[in-house]
């Protein structure tokens, strides 16, 4: 599952929704939305993320929280280090090789520690 999968099933259940109905009620199949909230699919269209914010009634904070959780959750991602020191190339090898056998509590580390170094902000609760 992806971030942005995870916060919209939260919402989804906050509301006592099922998938199938929103998926109906914003006029997509009920498979591409599955697909969407487990991590099958790319990220959603900017118009399907912001149908889903106004399905939600979701204010400005929580709708850029989306926004900013969708480009953070394309399940296929390549990494360019072309140009970039070895060190670079060296750190996006072992992500690739090694991420699978990390539990919750290293990734959690790794990703504070990141968003520390280069001063990005929390996109919310990942529990």
């Amino acid at each position: 599952m992806t971030p942005f999968g995870k916060r919209i099933r939260e919402h989804r259940l906050a509301r006592d929704i099922s998938l199938k109905q929103m998926a109906e009620d914003l006029g997509v199949s009920s498979a591409y939305f599955s697909a969407l909230e487990h991590g099958h699919r790319g990220r959603p269209s900017s118009g399907l993320i912001a149908q889903i914010c106004g399905y939600f009634d979701l204010m400005w904070d929580e709708a850029e929280e989306i926004k900013k959780l969708a480009e953070l959750s394309h399940p296929n991602i390549s990494v360019n280090t072309a140009g970039l020191s070895p060190k670079a190339t060296e750190l996006a090898n072992l992500l690739s090789m090694h991420i699978n056998e990390m539990d919750d509590d290293t990734l959690d580390w790794v990703i504070a520690e990141i968003r520390l170094r280069v001063g990005t902000q929390p996109e919310g609760p990942t529990h």
